[in-house]
């Protein structure tokens, strides 16, 4: 079944893997194929594709109605809108996702996840909380390990969860339950351990519908999690 799909991502974020786009630019009559620098806006472009072949609905901003220019009340009227309509939130993990002198309360990811995971009720209707998932990119070298490494020794993968924003931290190994044990002095989490689990961009192109089921999974789950919806300030 198709789901309404919204996205979550930092607009001009270049830090990530060059996908090669290229756009026609005319010189003096003649017609170039001009090399365009990749941003997150670009791997929405793609994900809005992958969601339609999947019959999954986008419901985040087109590439020619970006909201950065609007006011902050009708940016959240907007996307206030679109989250309402929606059943799952993908957060695009990206290296530069965070502006480094800005309190996470004044952007609008953190924003974007807390109206996600809220009930929200608009026109005397009432929505549920969303699933979240957190699709890591690639960065500009097509790594992933500024945020996902694998830990031989302990035979597990290790997120840096520390640079992300707090309300998606929050809702990493948030189970309330938890199946763990402890190997070099940290904690190893097994099974579903977080609310919003976190998947590489490669992984979860090459089969969307299989996150985006565990995703709703989770949301119908929600009980068995400790969820923080609130941007601490």
């Amino acid at each position: 079944m198709g789901r309404k799909i919204f996205v979550s991502y930092k607009y001009s974020d270049s830090r990530v893997e060059d996908l090669g786009i290229t756009e026609p630019l005319n010189v003096f009559g003649t017609i170039y194929n001009s090399k365009v620098q990749t941003t997150a806006r670009h791997y929405v472009d793609k994900l809005d594709d992958i969601l339609e072949e999947e019959d999954h609905i986008y419901k985040g901003e087109d590439d020619d109605e970006s909201m950065e220019s609007l006011a902050d009340s009708t940016i959240s009227s907007k996307l206030g809108d679109k989250i309402f309509d929606s059943s799952i939130t993908v957060v695009l993990v990206s290296r530069g996702m965070k502006e480094p002198y800005t309190a996470e309360y004044d952007q609008w990811i953190p924003w974007e996840v807390s109206y996600s995971l809220k009930k929200q009720t608009r026109a005397g209707r009432t929505s549920s909380t969303n699933g979240v998932i957190a699709v890591v990119l690639p960065d500009e070298l097509g790594s992933y390990e500024y945020y996902i490494t694998k830990d031989n020794e302990c035979n597990c993968r290790s997120l840096n969860t520390s640079m992300l924003f707090q309300i998606l931290r929050d809702n990493m190994f948030n189970v309330k339950e938890a199946d763990k044990r402890l190997c070099n002095n940290s904690w190893v989490y097994s099974g579903d351990c977080s609310f919003i689990q976190s998947v590489k961009w490669i992984d979860f192109i090459s089969n969307s519908s299989k996150y985006i089921n565990k995703a709703i999974e989770l949301r119908d789950r929600k009980d068995d999690f400790n969820i923080v919806k609130t941007i601490k300030l």
